[in-house]
């Protein structure tokens, strides 16, 4: 199979700075694609697309929150590269850890903001360009393991990507008409800085939390795993796979252990 998989096109990757997006720019231009950093980390964003090759990776300040930046971005990309068939809309936050009882709803605000009303004014926007130049585009959205049950995460966090997982399969129902394609991903934990930072520990230190809590021994999930994951749906080789929510969990959504694991 040639490694070119995404030859020529042209992908926005939100929160692509740092983290999950990061590897997803990095493993897009590996193949062949033009990438678009939106993020609201400008010097990181500004270095890390340096470093990659200016012919190649662009960034532009977005906060996703705000549509007018989102508009911007995508009018950027139309100027810069002339298309866009790819977005991956994968910036989030986690919102605080904090009790019903203390729940603070301008924070909740905040975590809808970004999560949900930032990645459907992301939707919003590219489709818009896709249904008008008849791009047959793949739209893919960062979810989580916390969008399908409660009890892993915040309650803003978990609010927030169970509303996602209904934003990206709304969407679908509308947009498969027109041959786009809307997907999300739902990764276990990952070591990322924002998970890094929402918890107050090093990466080792979540991962091995992580381990703890896992059905899949063997592997540290890590932010390239699910970049190759968002690099299947973004390429022709998920060509009729729409509405799907890929879970990279190693089955943990599968498993409710009630009773003592077996062993030989």
């Amino acid at each position: 199979m040639s490694k070119q998989r995404l030859q020529g096109k042209v992908a926005i990757v939100t929160g692509g700075a740092g983290g999950i997006g990061a590897e997803a720019v990095r493993i897009f231009v590996e193949n062949g694609a033009f990438v678009v950093i939106a993020d609201i980390k400008d010097e990181m964003g500004h270095q890390f697309a340096t470093s990659i090759g200016s012919d190649k990776v662009s960034y532009h300040p977005c906060d996703v929150r705000d549509e007018k930046q989102v508009e911007e971005t995508v009018t950027f990309t139309l100027k810069k590269y002339g298309s866009v068939e790819i977005l991956f809309s994968n910036a989030g936050i986690s919102g605080p850890l904090s009790t019903i009882l203390n729940f603070d709803l301008n924070e909740f605000d905040n975590t809808m903001a970004v999560n949900v009303l930032g990645a459907a004014a992301c939707i919003k926007h590219v489709s818009r360009v896709m249904v008008a130049r008849k791009i047959r585009g793949s739209i893919i959205c960062t979810a989580s393991v916390a969008g399908s049950f409660g009890g892993c995460a915040g309650h803003d966090y978990t609010a927030s990507k169970h509303g996602l997982l209904g934003f990206v399969r709304s969407a679908c129902s509308e947009l498969g008409a027109y041959g786009i394609r809307v997907n999300c991903i739902s990764p276990y934990a990952v070591a990322t800085p924002l998970t890094c930072e929402a918890f107050n520990m090093d990466a080792s230190e979540v991962e091995a939390i992580g381990h703890i809590n896992a059905n899949l021994h063997g592997i540290t999930l890590k932010s390239k795993h699910i970049a190759e994951a968002a690099l299947f749906l973004a390429s022709d080789e998920s060509v009729y796979i729409s509405g799907h929510n890929l879970v990279v969990d190693g089955g943990f959504y599968s498993v409710n252990r009630c009773l003592p694991s077996i062993k030989n």
